[in-house]
């Protein structure tokens, strides 16, 4: 394949390919305030489920903007890490079961309807919205809601 017939995308970072779209300015900001876009930009590869602005806004009053203060950093990252599923996971790839994530700790994909749903440790559910965004580092699914280790 020649490069002109290459999506840009796939020479940006999972981070810059986020920061490229307005839906995903709440989690660049939540990356950056954790420390964690030099990680996201490294080599990788990453699979990252990517909540929208939207999902952040539907977490209870004040919870974005007390994650985001310095203080609470640690905090945030492991949020943050809980999206993060090292390796490649193509939408191809998804199979029923659980997943180690960046920070240890596990997810279950299960399918429902047609769908890919990820469930985090306390039961709380976010639906694949879109699937393979691809980044010279990894891939993003989109997700509708934020998961809570």
């Amino acid at each position: 394949m020649s490069i002109a017939n290459q999506s840009p995308a796939v020479t940006q970072t999972i981070v810059q390919v986020a920061a490229g779209d307005s839906e995903f300015s709440t989690l660049v900001a939540a990356v950056k305030a954790a420390g964690l876009a030099e990680t996201l930009s490294s080599a990788g590869p990453f699979t990252v489920f990517a909540p929208m602005n939207h999902a952040f806004s539907a977490l209870p009053a004040g919870t974005v903007e007390g994650l985001l203060k310095p203080e609470n950093k640690a905090a945030l990252a492991g949020i943050l890490t809980y999206h993060v599923v090292p390796g490649l996971i193509y939408a191809k790839d998804v199979r029923t079961g659980d997943v180690v994530t960046a920070n240890g700790a596990k997810l279950t994909v299960s399918m429902e309807n047609g769908s890919v749903l990820i469930t985090d440790a306390k039961g709380n559910q976010a639906k694949v919205v879109k699937t393979d965004i691809p980044a010279s580092n990894g891939v993003i699914h989109v997700i509708d809601a934020v998961l809570l280790p």
